[in-house]
């Protein structure tokens, strides 16, 4: 617990308080997340204006995936050290500029630089570890994980608004307008960017902060060392790299399974939405469940469902009200891991670090989503379907529910922490 000499931040601990914090938290995740979560629906129209192909537009988004993944860590670091405000700002302009410039480019370089490297690493700047890390430490332990399912919600909304938003403006001004109009709108990250500091700590105070939160300042070079022994953090990791092998599979290749069944784009564009849609509700059923139960049963059965929830659409007639249904189911466990993931990373090792501890169980979601992305469209050129990518989802979604497990709930902490049992 904290010394006697640290004067505490009840203010910030309070529950009326910290809803300003959470509510500016989950409007930038709705904006980053909801650009990169609609990216799927620009896959055919930038096949048809460069002629490059589906398996080398995949590679660029792939390449995405797995800089927003790897850009998390060194953000959520640097975050930690200088507070967030300064790395969401950065991040915005960014992903501002690799938008914009999207639609100018030709060749498979160009897409790898703009989609694949500004866009990812603009949005990974203002996203789950930076913004958890930036609200997690300013709340009591028993609300870290609704928190997080509060701002993971924000995010999902995101993909529910953007998706057919996106869409329209496709339809309406053509793929490279509607790409500078999503440009225009990451910019908003700029100005909400400043509340993430609270007026009663100072930005870059993270010591002071870890201090009144009953922290540690337990250094990062020591906690990382501490983190890649513990064998349930590497649980996560292994979880987390299903969950992010299936999103990415599902984001970037879901509009062409819709077109492979002889279905419109709306109907792809819909199903999207209702998965961001649905996902609000599985995002904060996940945060109040965590509160009362041990995150680790949380992670198995959000795994199990999700491997349940596609063996039912492979059995079922490939309708418009199948895909719809399908994108209900896949809402609820869709990012509903990531409240029970962070909560499980506080609880072993403190909040004083959570920014980059979290930002490496990303990274590993992130490697996953490369090859989701990636191995979608080889799958496609060379079997003509999907076929063989639903089944891996499958046997991933179900190694993933038993993994966690092993997880020691009840472990760790950053050295001087009270433990926490589940």
């Amino acid at each position: 617990m904290a010394s006697t000499d640290v004067a505490p931040a009840p203010a910030l601990k309070s529950t009326h308080s910290s809803w300003p914090l959470l509510i500016t938290a989950a409007a930038i995740l709705m904006v980053t997340m909801g650009a990169r979560q609609s990216i799927g629906l620009y896959v055919s129209p930038l096949n048809t204006a460069t002629g490059l192909g589906i398996a080398n537009i995949s590679l660029a988004l792939a390449i995405g995936q797995l800089v927003w993944g790897a850009s998390q860590p060194f953000f959520g670091a640097l975050a930690d050290r200088i507070g967030p405000a300064p790395v969401v700002v950065a991040g915005g302009l960014i992903l501002a500029a690799g938008t914009a410039a999207a639609p100018f480019v030709r060749s498979e370089a160009g897409l790898i630089v703009t989609l694949g490297l500004l866009t990812a690493a603009g949005a990974g700047a203002g996203s789950f570890s930076i913004l958890i890390g930036a609200t997690a430490r300013h709340l009591a332990p028993e609300r870290r994980a609704f928190a997080a399912g509060f701002i993971n919600a924000g995010g999902s909304f995101g993909q529910f608004l953007f998706a057919p938003l996106n869409q329209a403006l496709i339809a309406l001004f053509g793929w490279a307008n509607a790409l500078l109009a999503m440009a225009a709108i990451a910019l908003s990250t700029l100005p909400l960017a400043r509340m993430l500091t609270p007026r009663q700590q100072p930005a870059g105070s993270g010591h002071a902060a870890a201090a009144a939160a009953g922290e540690s300042s337990y250094g990062l070079r020591s906690q990382l060392a501490v983190a890649s022994r513990d064998r349930s953090y590497w649980c996560l990791h292994a979880g987390f790299f299903t969950c992010g092998f299936h999103i990415a599979f599902l984001v970037t290749h879901l509009p062409t399974e819709v077109s492979l069944c002889g279905l419109n784009s709306g109907v792809a564009a819909l199903s999207l939405s209702i998965i961001g849609l649905a996902n609000i509700a599985g995002s904060l059923t996940a945060g109040a469940l965590g509160t009362r139960y041990r995150l680790k049963w949380l992670l198995f059965w959000v795994y199990f469902f999700r491997a349940a929830s596609i063996a039912l659409y492979l059995l079922a007639p490939k309708t418009a009200l199948t895909f719809y249904a399908f994108a209900a189911a896949l809402g609820l466990s869709w990012l509903s891991t990531v409240p029970p993931t962070a909560g499980l990373v506080a609880k072993l090792f403190g909040t004083r670090h959570l920014a980059t501890l979290f930002g490496l169980t990303l990274l590993s979601h992130q490697v996953g989503g490369f090859f989701g992305a990636w191995l979608g469209g080889l799958a496609l050129t060379r079997f003509g379907d999907y076929s063989w990518m639903w089944y891996a989802d499958i046997v991933l979604a179900l190694g993933a529910a038993i993994v966690n497990l092993p997880i020691r709930e009840a472990g760790m902490r950053a050295q001087g922490a009270d433990q926490q049992p589940a």
